[in-house]
């Protein structure tokens, strides 16, 4: 019987229900016998009436009552997302889960990467573990298959046994090199369902790609979510009667866009199953329509989902969704806390929108509950909602129409307060409400920018295809932000999700790491491969009753370059068509093409796709005799900063062929349309409704100089978004693993007098320090500068760190080339500069030659002439050049290209508001931020603080507050002379060091540049280890003593107790191999929280690269990564734990470690004890172990095993107030 369902000729009438079942609303589009579609929307949650919004969604279609039974036959087929598994997620209510891996990983999902997600937090969170508990079990395999250490069965069982015997019924299993090598894992699975276990996931099963972490906690997912889903997928089936045999097909949407049978669907798939619809509902949709290249807009009342289509697509396998590192392949979704709902904000200077919502209850001020103002009010106020023409289910009993009376009170109480404020005119409370549009318009236009521009699209050639609630409502402002002149809204625009899932064909994706050269001998292991995944895909998608001769193969290969991490997907084809595919593709997303590196095939994939249901709109016939659509009534709307007499039609009533000149509202069941001034909305003959730019849109803008508090914003965005889009050019054309895996660069827009305006940082370390840089080029190049010239520069005297981060700075001329608008910069960690040991660190240097190639003030490009022979004559001079300086010159080469977008943006900016107007804001927004800094110092106390360094020397501060003139003095007198070795930090870092304390104590989201130093004077003792001078050797001050400043300035200030005070730089390498880590610890305490364990802090976040791709990269051995217990110091708020980071050497290699707090302690504070000092050891093949010092290096054998153990935070408040609150 199953069978004739999916094959197309012969299917026999009955129902087809395609459901969406959302956070808020759940959509159902139901297709009738007779073919006709119809819609339904209900809420998801209402206990009082329903048990189940996508059963009852069904039941109301079919007219049943409540206790009729469900007739059979009736139905053929239920396809639905559901928001299931992600709220649990989110919620996390998932099943109790057990986690089972290698010995010595149990923290590794905890520790991760060891970054932290927010760069200026003191109390730094990360998210919970999902697992209930972890099992470290006896076993080992390398990264080529080598059995180290036998899996230890009886120890595995008698884990296994004990968490079962608590109750827990999910496990989730993920050894080192499982993805590969299967055979413990598949062990351990056995054992696990011989003692009852009723959910066991696998790693290799649910995610067979190389990376540990990412793998693990996608296992993890899968184990936590899917007896979730199970229960849900019963409960729906038993209602609906529906079994293997008989009764409707259940089937579900999978993140990656394809639907399964409802017996298949797991945890791992279900993350995306909502938002996937709605992308395959809007390529199914538009592809009617004739468009082809898309951009998803799909808005809701909490968020925004954006997506891009051309021609196929697109997928992501590294997805991070609540906080957890997924490995699965998804549909590419860019989602932006951007919705109806988003709250409105006024802080005294400026407007914001978000990203905090209103959600449904209290909901936006109009629904009546007395909600905040939010996004949706705007909307009210300006007429683009009309509460007359709006569902009316407002109020206590359901059904009042939209508050108009209160949004316009509430915007007038606003308009007052802004006033106030700001000392400006009053507004009218219409202006206010179109101030803040602009503003969450420009949010979700950059949203868009992120996945299109930044990934190398012009997306003013692209389709904006709206849907979701509120899409309509802004489609136009959107589109005109980003230079878009078509827009389309499908009359299913509200619950284009459901009607995706109805559209989707059935899908079976697998795949396989292979990680083979791309040679002549790579097409084999490729087939190889195919052939296994090929036969599985298709015999799961046979399974689901699909005609064969629907069913068609996919087959993809994920290429890269040898010693990079980011793969592009290309078409199965011959080795050169491949090869040019992945040419065509690196080229467009990263800007080059490296012809001298070796590609690597990583992985492949095969999809199996079925297709079902070919649906298309019918053609509307038009009688001889209809007439045009006359508007059902007129509305006052506002827009573009005027009051318009609108017309307002009913799209129902709109002939196809009808064209309707904005400004115009259309009104429809599930949504509304504002057409704005300019635009012209058309009604096609498959009922779609196009909107087409048919005035161009104004070239400039006139904006007044003086700062206004929505272009305050505006501009504050734009600069940060034109910085963001310049470090996206960097990382994604670098060549540095540094620079593009590590993400240790930092790009910048300063003022003509080199003042800093706007910077992306992913390294504190970076913050503020570019801006002496760009000081040192204007006063050493007075009167020379040319257009078209750039300079280099790395000198830690004249504004540098340290000399592995370049600096690389483009001064902008006008049109004339002779009056200087302004400079873009950007620098970045190059992987080598020279000096004495490789990576440029050498820990016992004492001179600056020692570490490498010194850049001062040089030339890099003269009047647009790359100065290549100079260059390389500069990388390959000193007594210890750069080792591989053509991969300098390609991350220089990358510099030159961000800094190249950073110009071109700004250039747009310019001739869209004019340049008086920019200039103006350049200085406004660093208006802003001082007033930030300033109104922190008015609640500072006085403090001063000395820190010893392990050396003997220290740092001493002294922070003087002057309430009255609201400005800071910080004096480092008495800091330790300049120091004989390498423990010396620039001023700039010093600088750095000071931006981001007072940064993390702003605790808002304020811009980062010049403004916040104003207010804090700095009085530095020259020739101290704070202000070397030349020749002192300087790599310890960037990454020791930065973070010995972070820590002195919070205990003078009292906010917070020592973090570890150090980066554990460890360098390993030999001829063939180097690499460099920075090892994270434990964070220090303060007055309302307890210290975070093994997560960097304060000036470095830097990604530590994954214990698989390490052991298949470097011939090393990770023996164990754990977090050390007990290391974090006691107190009524405790520290953090430090780590343990174990590694064996398998081929002999120089290591040097650069560390701090090894024989001084993180000190506690108000009472709190100091965290543990941090150890490091060698453990000799002979059984001997030495001691070394917190700066050494050692001759590393076959065998021997390098011990780092890494500080503790320290506590806060004395230990016993905490005994006498438990009592």
């Amino acid at each position: 019987m199953g069978e004739n369902f999916m094959d197309g000729e012969k299917r026999q009438p009955g129902w087809q229900f395609w459901i969406d079942r959302g956070g808020t609303f759940t959509d159902v589009v139901a297709r009738r016998p007779d073919g006709e579609l119809v819609t339904h929307k209900l809420l998801s949650e209402n206990p009082e009436q329903y048990k189940d919004a996508a059963v009852q969604g069904i039941r109301s279609l079919l007219g049943l009552g409540k206790g009729d039974p469900l007739p059979p036959g009736t139905v053929d087929a239920v396809k639905m997302g559901t928001t299931v598994a992600t709220n649990a997620l989110l919620e996390r209510k998932g099943d109790r889960t057990l986690f089972v891996t290698t010995e010595g990983f149990g923290d590794v999902l905890r520790i991760g990467y060891q970054n932290r997600p927010r760069l200026f937090d003191r109390h730094i969170v990360l998210p919970e573990m999902l697992f209930e508990r972890a099992v470290e079990v006896p076993e080992r395999i390398s990264a080529e298959g080598e059995v180290i250490t036998p899996l230890d069965e009886a120890a595995a069982r008698a884990a296994l046994k004990a968490a079962y015997d608590d109750g827990i019924r999910a496990v989730a299993i993920a050894f080192m090199h499982g993805y590969r090598f299967h055979d413990h894992e598949k062990r351990v699975a056995a054992l696990a369902r011989g003692i009852g276990f009723t959910q066991v996931s696998v790693s290799h099963e649910v995610s067979p790609l190389m990376k540990l972490v990412s793998r693990g906690d996608t296992t993890v997912v899968d184990a936590y979510l899917s007896p979730i889903l199970r229960r849900y997928v019963d409960q729906v089936a038993g209602q609906l009667d529906a079994d293997a045999r008989h009764g409707p097909r259940l089937m579900f949407m999978q993140s990656n866009g394809g639907l399964t049978d409802a017996r298949l669907f797991q945890g791992k798939d279900a993350i995306l199953s909502g938002p996937a619809g709605g992308v395959v509902g809007m390529v199914r949709t538009a592809a009617m329509g004739g468009f082809r290249k898309l951009i998803g807009f799909d808005m809701g009342g909490t968020s925004t989902d954006v997506s891009h289509y051309d021609g196929e697509y697109e997928r992501t396998f590294d997805t991070l969704v609540a906080g957890v590192r997924m490995r699965a392949p998804m549909m590419h979704i860019h989602t932006v806390a951007a919705g109806g709902g988003s709250i409105l904000h006024f802080d005294g200077a400026r407007f914001r929108v978000g990203p905090d919502s209103a959600g449904a209850d209290p909901g936006p001020a109009c629904y009546r509950r007395g909600g905040p103002l939010a996004v949706t009010d705007c909307n009210v106020m300006l007429g683009k909602i009309q509460p007359e023409h709006f569902p009316k289910v407002f109020g206590p009993n359901a059904d009042q129409a939209l508050d108009a009376e209160v949004v316009r009170e509430k915007f007038q109480a606003l308009a007052k307060e802004i006033a106030e404020a700001t000392g400006k005119p009053l507004q009218s409370p219409e202006e206010v409400a179109e101030g803040f549009l602009r503003i969450a318009v420009e949010n979700m236009a950059n949203a868009i920018k992120k996945i299109s521009v930044q990934r190398g699209y012009d997306v003013t050639e692209y389709t904006l295809n709206c849907f979701g609630g509120a899409g309509g409502q802004h489609a136009c402002l959107v589109a005109d932000a980003l230079g878009m002149s078509k827009v389309f809204l499908h009359p299913f625009a509200g619950v284009l999700s459901a009607y995706g899932m109805g559209l989707a064909d059935v899908r079976a994706l697998r795949e396989r790491q292979v990680e083979v050269p791309f040679d002549g001998a790579a097409p084999g292991v490729m087939e190889a491969a195919y052939e296994t995944l090929a036969a599985e895909a298709e015999a799961e998608v046979l399974d689901q009753g699909v005609d064969p001769a629907r069913i068609k193969l996919v087959r993809k290969v994920q290429l890269r370059y040898e010693g990079t991490d980011s793969p592009l997907p290309v078409d199965y084809a011959g080795l050169s068509e491949m090869q040019e595919a992945f040419e065509a593709a690196h080229k467009q997303r990263f800007g080059f093409i490296a012809t001298e590196r070796k590609l690597v095939v990583e992985a492949v994939s095969v999809e199996a796709i079925g297709s079902t249901e070919e649906v298309a709109d019918p053609e509307r016939a038009v009688a001889a005799d209809a007439r045009e659509a006359e508007p059902l009534a007129r509305v006052a709307m506002h827009s573009g900063g005027a009051g318009h007499d609108t017309p307002l039609y009913d799209r129902d009533a709109l002939l196809p062929g009808q064209k309707v000149d904005g400004p115009a509202v259309v009104i429809e069941q599930t949504g509304t349309t504002v057409v704005e001034p300019g635009w012209q909305a058309e009604l096609s003959t498959r009922g779609h409704l196009v909107l087409t730019r048919v005035k161009p849109r104004p070239k400039t803008e006139a904006v007044g100089t003086e700062a206004d508090p929505v272009m305050l914003e505006v501009f504050n965005n734009l600069f940060m978004n034109i910085a963001e889009q310049m470090g996206a050019t960097l990382a994604n054309t670098a060549y540095s693993v540094n620079i593009k895996e590590r993400l240790d660069f930092s790009c910048a827009i300063f003022d003509p007098e080199g003042n800093l305006v706007a910077n992306a940082p992913h390294m504190p370390v970076h913050l503020g320090s570019m801006g002496e840089s760009i000081k040192t080029v204007i006063r050493e190049n007075a009167g020379t500068m040319k257009p078209g010239n750039v300079y280099a520069l790395n000198a830690p005297y004249n504004g540098g760190t340290h000399l592995p981060d370049v600096t690389v700075i483009t001064p902008v001329f006008d049109q004339a080339g002779e009056e200087l608008l302004f400079y873009v910069g950007s620098r970045g960690h190059h992987a080598d500069i020279g000096g004495r040991t490789p990576g440029s660190a050498p820990p016992d240097s004492t001179r600056i030659e020692e570490e490498g190639v010194l850049i001062d003030n040089f030339l890099l490009v003269e009047e647009g002439r790359f100065r290549e022979a100079e260059t390389l004559e500069l990388l390959t001079s000193g007594p210890y050049p750069c080792r591989n300086p053509q991969q300098n010159m390609a991350d220089l080469a990358a510099q030159i290209a961000a800094n190249e977008t950073g110009v071109q943006e700004v250039r747009k900016m310019l001739a869209h508001f004019g340049l008086e107007v920019v200039q103006a804001y350049m200085g406004h927004v660093q208006d802003n931020a001082e007033e930030s800094v300033r109104r922190v110092l008015d609640v500072l106390k006085d403090g001063a603080f000395t820190y010893p360094l392990d050396n003997g020397s220290q740092i001493q501060v002294k922070i003087t507050v002057d309430k009255a003139a609201r400005e800071a003095l910080i004096d480092f007198t008495g800091t330790s002379p300049q120091d004989r070795g390498n423990y010396n930090a620039p001023t700039a870092v010093c600088k750095a060091a000071v931006l981001y304390v007072f940064r993390t104590l702003v605790e808002d989201e304020i811009p980062l540049n010049e403004g916040c130093l104003k207010p804090l004077k700095l009085k530095i003792p020259e020739r101290s280890m704070i202000s070397p001078e030349y020749p002192a050797a300087v790599i310890s001050g960037n990454t020791e003593v930065s973070q010995c400043i972070t820590d002195a300035l919070f205990g003078a200030l009292g906010v917070l107790a020592s973090a570890q005070g150090t980066m554990n730089n460890f360098v390993y390498g030999n001829e063939r191999y180097q690499n460099y880590e920075t090892i994270c610890g434990g964070t220090g305490a303060g007055p309302d929280h307890d210290g975070t364990s093994a997560v960097h802090s304060h000036m470095t976040n830097t990604r530590m690269t994954d214990p698989e791709v390490l052991e298949w990269r470097f011939p090393v051995r990770l023996e164990a990564f754990r977090i050390r217990h007990g290391s974090g110091g006691g107190g009524k708020h405790r520290g953090g734990d430090g780590v343990v980071r174990r590694m064996r050497f398998l081929e002999p290699m120089t290591a040097t470690i650069l560390s701090l707090h090894r024989t001084t302690d993180p000190y506690g504070l108000a009472g709190g004890e100091p965290g543990q000092r941090g150890r490091n050891t060698v453990e000799r093949a002979d059984g001997s172990t030495v001691e070394l010092k917190g700066s050494d290096e050692i001759e590393m054998g076959a065998g021997d095993v390098f011990v780092i153990e890494t500080p503790g935070g320290g506590g806060y408040g004395k230990a016993e107030s905490r005994k006498e609150a438990a009592e």
